[in-house]
């Protein structure tokens, strides 16, 4: 394992958010694989690529982006020790040969200059202390005129999920779902950060997946409950108002009921750049 600077994430994502996201891989795959298919259509993934995938955790976006690059390559690289022993498992079970995974910070990471054609990440770049010094490391590790491609959440008010996370919210006094802030919840601030460290040609698209989030309202809340932010606000009130709280959460995804399960559209921004060429 290399050097490790984002210590806080490092020991959220090596204890209980970690072994969560690692035991549940299938069902945050089945939220969140909407995403796949336009983060490697905006990196113009194709054989022979060379591609990272940044905080890859359970590594379903690496394996895909393997499967597309063919007689190329995919380096998936998190924090998560739990959450890549999953993926190399996963990996090994479905008899990919040309993926990798290393444990290690994006933010410093002794990547090679010029050793990828193309990076992805799916929801992984939210989580750096420090964005400018990531994505100046990203860049570095790009070729000219490499690709890079992500998608991070934006503002959950208004939202299938601000919905429901807001009925749970009614009940913590310590959880807001509220205007959410941070470097990338706007598109110019996204913008910005990346035409410092490097990048050109960037797009920031809206988008919305529609993902599947258990079989049935019991099963959807329970796997809701787990979720690392909420348990982690539920800890708070020493896990006093939980039945209000799966009750809050029960009703309101009723609306969200189908045939196959429970489906919850998820909003993020689709962000698209490339490096200089020289």
């Amino acid at each position: 394992m290399t050097e490790i600077v984002n210590t806080a994430q490092f020991e959220a994502w090596n204890g209980y958010e970690g072994e969560y996201w690692a035991g549940n891989h299938d069902r945050y795959d089945a939220v969140n694989r909407g995403f796949n298919e336009p983060l490697l259509t905006a990196a113009c993934i194709s054989d022979g690529d060379r591609v990272l995938d940044i905080g890859c955790g359970n590594g379903q976006l690496t394996r895909a982006a393997a499967r597309r690059a063919g007689s190329g390559s995919a380096t998936g690289v998190d924090l998560s020790g739990p959450m890549l022993g999953r993926a190399r498992a996963l990996a090994a079970a479905e008899q990919i040969p040309n993926v990798t995974f290393e444990q290690g910070d994006a933010q410093v990471f002794p990547f090679l200059d010029n050793a990828f054609d193309a990076a992805l990440s799916r929801f992984g770049i939210m989580f750096f202390a420090d964005p400018m010094a990531a994505f100046a490391n990203i860049a570095r590790a790009l070729r000219p005129g490499g690709r890079l491609a992500f998608v991070a959440m934006s503002p959950m008010p208004g939202t299938d999920l601000g919905a429901v996370f807001g009925a749970a919210a009614a009940h913590l006094d310590t959880f807001a779902v509220g205007a959410a802030e941070g470097q990338f919840t706007d598109p110019e601030r996204i913008r910005n950060l990346l035409s410092e460290t490097g990048f050109r040609a960037i797009d920031v698209e809206y988008r919305e997946v529609e993902g599947i989030w258990g079989n049935d309202i019991p099963d959807a809340t329970e796997f809701i409950m787990g979720w690392g932010p909420l348990h982690y606000h539920r800890s708070l009130a020493d896990f006093a108002t939980d039945d209000q709280v799966r009750q809050a959460i029960s009703a309101a995804l009723a609306p969200y009921v189908t045939p196959d399960g429970i489906r919850l559209r998820v909003a993020a921004w689709l962000v698209s750049a490339t490096t200089a060429l020289p």
